[in-house]
């Protein structure tokens, strides 16, 4: 609903449609594509957390229902005059105990007792010997047959047991395989149901529980359905003007300044070639509520699966983003794939930047400000956990040091700093030190690269300012002599010298005994 002249309540936490109407909170109104939805019959939709998945649900468990009243000035009010109400059945499976063989099978029983109890189907209810996939089936065929209609089934957050089991492999092939038998009713009683709405985070693709369905339609990079979670750059003033302006008066910014920061900070997911900008919903109803600008969506939590997969790559951080992703292999790959990256995009950490028509490949990168910053201080908060007062290390005397052209300064507080790095919990020594160097500079706010291609060979890591070019060459229990020696010999520099800019050439050495800086060496190349 639109705003008018009363104070503004924004739903944070309330993911239950008719709440949020009921009680006046705002409402983007997503009701049309309720109607789009009609055309179809199976659907599956991968957004990230807090991206308005389960309202989604909510609304159209409402719809199904046939609560028109709460529909009255909605889209959905002008677009359809079938509101004749169905069984359904909404199943979120983002609270559950998904710590033993027995928390799902718990979790689905729960859910199917509760289903029997409220449409009156206890005496039809399976015995305990029958297995949750038998008595879904049952439950799905004996409310057609007594409604005389087909049933709704909505189901939250699919793939919530297995993002909690992503480090158990045992257990998590026990969930695909319940999970599997489970959801195989819907092809299995087909008949029986009106349609059958499915979301979570992680494709499904390659998960093998959905390996039967031939007949679910994936929209997650559909054009058609890119909006259909999160704000637009148009709905944003219709649904938000007010908030706009208390933010814009509290900040001392103009509107278009606000909206200008808003942009930087939540706006820029894309989910299709085609997308529409979206703004993160999460973060903005908590700034327009609090009336401050912060890190909403990332502060709100890490998924431990994401801790998990961070814990076993071994690459340069800086291979992250921006990064070119063939258009099969992004929309197919599932959590479990070896490669991080599209869990990183499922995951709401990078989006689609770009599309390449002639390679059909997409360009994927960090969405926005919010994200970066944040995606990158947990990586940093991971990879030097001891980056504390106390340690030696402050940061503005660091970035003073690199922009003021005093290596030898900023090396000083650099040898305090990676003593904490616990190198042996991520890989090689050489790449978790590179990873954690890199982080440091980029967080910071400087312009870094890992591993930059050469003629004769690879930079460890290069940072520039506006005036001034610093060359790193690294090694493992090793000397620093060596860095410099090969630093000079492959003539890293050249890139550069036309540059204009003072170069430093820095040659490093860490010791893992010790982790710390055993030494290092620092000379300059002329400006031309």
């Amino acid at each position: 609903m639109k705003q008018e002249n009363k104070e503004i309540k924004y739903p944070i936490g309330i993911q239950t449609f008719s709440e949020i109407i009921e009680r006046g909170y705002v409402y983007v109104d997503k009701t049309s594509f309720v109607q789009t939805l009609k055309g179809g019959k199976y659907y599956f939709l991968s957004r990230p957390r807090r991206f308005g998945k389960s309202l989604l649900l909510s609304t159209l468990e409402a719809y199904y229902e046939g609560r028109r009243d709460l529909f009255k000035g909605l889209a959905l009010d002008r677009l359809t005059d079938d509101w004749e109400p169905r069984p359904v059945l909404h199943l979120d499976l983002n609270n559950g105990m998904y710590n033993s063989e027995k928390g799902l099978l718990e979790k689905l029983s729960f859910q199917l007792r509760e289903w029997e109890k409220d449409y009156g189907l206890i005496e039809n209810a399976g015995s305990t010997d029958e297995t949750v996939s038998i008595r879904f089936g049952s439950l799905i065929k004996n409310l057609f047959e007594r409604t005389g209609k087909r049933v709704v089934i909505l189901i939250d957050e699919y793939d919530k047991p297995l993002l909690n089991t992503i480090d158990r492999p045992e257990l998590a092939e026990c969930y695909r395989s319940t999970l599997k038998s489970f959801y195989s009713n819907l092809k299995t009683q087909d008949r029986y149901i009106e349609i059958a709405v499915i979301t979570g985070v992680a494709r499904f693709s390659k998960v093998s529980i959905f390996s039967d369905l031939n007949n679910l339609e994936d929209i997650s990079f559909s054009s058609e359905f890119s909006a259909i979670c999160g704000v637009t750059a148009e709905e944003l003033p219709i649904y938000f003007g007010k908030g706009i302006q208390k933010l814009s008066d509290k900040l001392g910014k103009s509107e278009e300044e606000t909206v200008s920061l808003l942009k930087k900070l939540y706006d820029g997911y894309h989910f299709s070639m085609n997308s529409p900008d979206i703004y993160n919903p999460f973060s903005l109803i908590n700034t327009f509520k609090k009336e401050d600008p912060g890190r909403y969506w990332f502060e709100s939590g890490t998924p431990t699966y994401l801790v998990t997969l961070l814990s076993k790559i071994n690459r340069p951080f800086s291979d992250i983003a921006p990064v070119e992703m063939d258009r099969m292999e992004l929309e197919s790959a599932g959590l479990l794939d070896s490669n991080p990256v599209p869990v990183f995009y499922q995951s709401g950490y990078l989006t689609i930047r770009d599309y390449d028509h002639d390679t059909e490949s997409y360009i994927l990168d960090y969405p926005n400000e919010e994200v970066k910053e944040g995606f990158l201080r947990f990586l940093m908060k991971s990879y030097i956990p001891d980056m504390m007062p106390g340690s030696g290390f402050t940061m503005p005397d660091f970035i003073r040091a690199v922009r003021d052209g005093k290596p030898e300064k900023f090396m000083r507080s650099m040898d305090s700093l990676v003593a904490g790095v616990p190198y042996t919990e991520k890989g090689s020594a050489e790449s978790h030190f590179q990873n954690a160097v890199y982080l440091l500079f980029t967080l910071l706010g400087f312009f870094a690269r890992m591993e930059q291609r050469t003629s004769d060979g690879r930079i460890d890591i290069t940072v520039e300012t506006q005036q001034r070019v610093y060359i790193f060459e690294f090694k493992i229990d090793s000397s620093a002599e060596k860095a410099m020696a090969q630093i000079k010999e492959k003539e890293y520099w050249r890139p550069y010298v036309s540059s204009g800019k003072e170069i430093y050439l820095i040659g490093a050495n860490f010791e893992t005994k010790t982790r710390r800086l055993s030494g290092w060496l620092i000379d300059a190349i002329n400006r031309e």
